[in-house]
């Protein structure tokens, strides 16, 4: 992985790609923070010089560790208001920290990577089944032996904990997490979350915050805090997105090795999933589309996939009796005879590959 340049001033630019090629490496570069965004949260170090301006932080990324902002400036009052807006870790000033730059960019570049996937999916409209998918991928990893965190990341889906019948069981929701802030290690998480052997869940909630505030929303910061300390602890961390992305959404969105969009046949459902992909694909380069077919379904999966210009992960048949199973209190995918969990078997395997 490369570490990001973030600087418009070219001279600054010069200096940066000079150090990084100094310590053997190569760098991706953006003119400022809004066309960083896509890559923002993946690099291993990202750099920010002090020339970025206070209105492009209106489009910044959601705040994330290992940034560094550069000066050429002594005390630079500008490079330190960029270091608070940003939650960067440090500021330098060139030539006098050059040394300790590359020293904080070898650390970064033979950092290990981080081990667990993340796995986000998004429904192509309402009621595709985004959710089901998500509940089965996570049952079915932990069926096959993988540590599993099922991120709910729907603030108006009602709490994927239902899809379990887990709304009573002890634990966090995103609210009390949030309230929590800061950073969270691995095991913290686990401990704070409801969890049933290896799967731990983080829901939604179905109240208001105590004030009447019904439109309730995640903080960026705090999903790539989730998703980090889920990256360290798990093998899997699946994320339930929301059609209409916030900030969170787009956090866990550029996050994410591998998304997944839930399909149904159909042209105004076709034309909905569209809307969808573009707005997904703002944010990342790869999006591939589940297929969601009725039994009577005439469209076939690869017809909808040439439409929407996507790849096809795989389809799977509506099962009639899903809804009453869950009813009962079986999650989906608990039974791996299902069409169902046999299509998340294989989109495990080859996103855990």
């Amino acid at each position: 992985m490369r570490p990001l340049l973030i600087t418009s001033d070219p001279e600054m630019l010069d200096d940066l790609l000079r150090i990084v090629a100094a310590v053997g490496a190569e760098a991706d570069v953006a003119p400022d923070l809004a066309a960083a965004r896509r890559i923002y949260g993946k690099a291993p170090l990202v750099l920010i010089g002090a020339d970025i301006e206070a209105e492009d932080l209106r489009r910044a990324p959601p705040k994330r560790g290992g940034v560094v902002v550069v000066s050429r400036v002594h005390n630079d009052e500008a490079g330190w208001n960029l270091v608070y807006d940003v939650g960067a870790e440090h500021v330098i000033q060139l030539p006098t920290g050059e040394l300790w730059l590359k020293e904080r960019l070898t650390r970064a570049l033979r950092a290990e990577p981080e081990g667990g996937k993340v796995v986000a999916v998004v429904g192509g409209r309402g009621g595709a089944g985004a959710s089901v998918l998500a509940a089965a991928l996570s049952v079915t990893a932990v069926r096959e032996g993988r540590r599993t965190l099922l991120v709910d990341a729907d603030p108006f889906g009602g709490g994927i904990d239902l899809l379990f019948g887990w709304e009573q069981e002890h634990g966090l929701r995103w609210p009390q997490l949030a309230e929590a802030g800061g950073r969270i290690d691995s095991d913290t998480l686990v401990g704070a979350l409801p969890n049933r052997g290896d799967l731990v869940l983080l829901s939604c909630d179905r109240t208001d915050d105590g004030e009447g505030d019904r439109s309730p929303r995640l903080l960026p910061d705090v999903m790539q805090v989730v998703l980090s300390a889920g990256r360290a602890g798990r093998d899997l961390v699946v994320v339930d997105l929301p059609r209409h992305l916030d900030d969170a959404a787009e956090c866990a969105l550029r996050a994410a090795d591998h998304a997944l969009m839930v399909v149904t046949p159909g042209l105004r459902s076709t034309s909905a999933a569209a809307r969808v992909a573009g707005a997904v694909m703002s944010h990342r380069d790869q999006l591939s589309i589940v297929l969601r077919e009725p039994v009577s379904g005439r469209r076939r999966a690869a017809e909808v996939a040439k439409v929407l210009g996507l790849p096809l992960a795989g389809r799977v048949r509506t099962e009639p009796r899903l809804a009453a199973a869950m009813e009962n209190g079986l999650p989906p995918g608990a039974s791996p005879e299902s069409n169902l969990a046999m299509l998340c078997a294989r989109l495990l395997r080859e996103s855990l590959s």
